[in-house]
């Protein structure tokens, strides 16, 4: 179950900093995007989000190195900061979130195992990546995801 709590806390922390914030999202599908605009005055914070769920659109779109995601596969840490990076110079904000993730049925071709999931959080300062292995089914997967992602930002800006 996602904790609302925590995203209203992640807004108000980045409203006081004077930062804005963004997301690109495959596996969690605009599941980020769409709690953090479950708070009233998320506008002041967030601006927009991208949905790459297709490995097509991370190249198109994003302009991701198809060798790269070749090389490394979809679901990687490379993948991941890749779109949080360029994820915050398209939509123009201080703060960009990406996740990228394997939630089943089948391991990801020659690379990541089911439950596998990589984040990023980007900003002009620093590129966090996150990675975690989950036992759950796929929207509980999803769900924790969006949790480990607010968790990480009221780390990096609650000082």
């Amino acid at each position: 179950m996602i904790e609302l709590e925590k995203a209203k806390k992640v807004l108000s922390i980045l409203e006081e900093k004077g930062l804005t914030l963004g997301s690109v999202e495959s596996l969690t599908a605009g599941l980020f995007a769409s709690t953090i605009c479950s708070v009233p005055g998320a506008s002041k914070v967030f601006k927009g989000s991208i949905v790459t769920y297709a490995t097509s659109l991370k190249t198109d779109l994003l302009g991701i190195d198809k060798n790269l995601i070749d090389r490394v596969g979809v679901v990687s840490k490379e993948v991941a900061r890749e779109m949080a990076t360029r994820g915050r110079e398209k939509l123009n904000v201080d703060v960009c979130v990406s996740f990228t993730g394997n939630a089943g049925p089948t391991k990801e071709e020659g690379k990541a195992p089911v439950g596998r999931v990589n984040m990023c959080v980007s900003t002009r300062e620093i590129n966090m990546d996150i990675e975690k292995d989950f036992l759950l089914e796929r929207n509980a997967m999803r769900e924790e995801c969006v949790n480990a992602m607010l968790d990480a930002l009221t780390q990096i800006y609650e000082k």
